[in-house]
């Protein structure tokens, strides 16, 4: 725990992966939230074959899921939502012509279900 998966559709060429790991990383685990930073464990998958609604015009997607153990206030939520988004922001490659979309979602993992261990 945490667990940053970070998806990104094949249109955007050029995405700085290794730059946004690192910057991803450090604006995470700067938060106070963040107990050991060790615990987050980052990665990007591809969407290789994906669609953006109905229209023909060219459109291009990133969307973050950051997955965090329940309890923390929605302000927590929040900031580290915020903390994502303003990395990617940076980051995104935006091609010309193309519709780029970002979204950061937060979602709790249940406490008295998940497992973790250290090998």
């Amino acid at each position: 725990m945490p667990h940053l998966i970070v998806e990104y559709s094949r249109n955007l060429a050029g995405f700085p992966e290794a730059q946004a790991l690192t910057e991803l990383n450090q604006a995470v685990t700067a938060s106070p939230e963040i107990a050991d930073e060790a615990d987050l464990k980052t990665r990007f998958m591809v969407a290789n074959s994906f669609a953006i609604g109905t229209a023909a015009e060219p459109r291009a997607f990133v969307h973050a899921q950051l997955r965090v153990l329940s309890g923390r206030t929605p302000e927590a939520k929040r900031d580290l939502s915020e903390r994502i988004a303003s990395v990617l922001r940076r980051l995104t490659p935006r091609p010309a012509g193309v519709l780029v979309q970002l979204s950061v979602e937060l979602v709790d993992m249940d406490r008295g279900s998940y497992v973790k261990e250290r090998l």
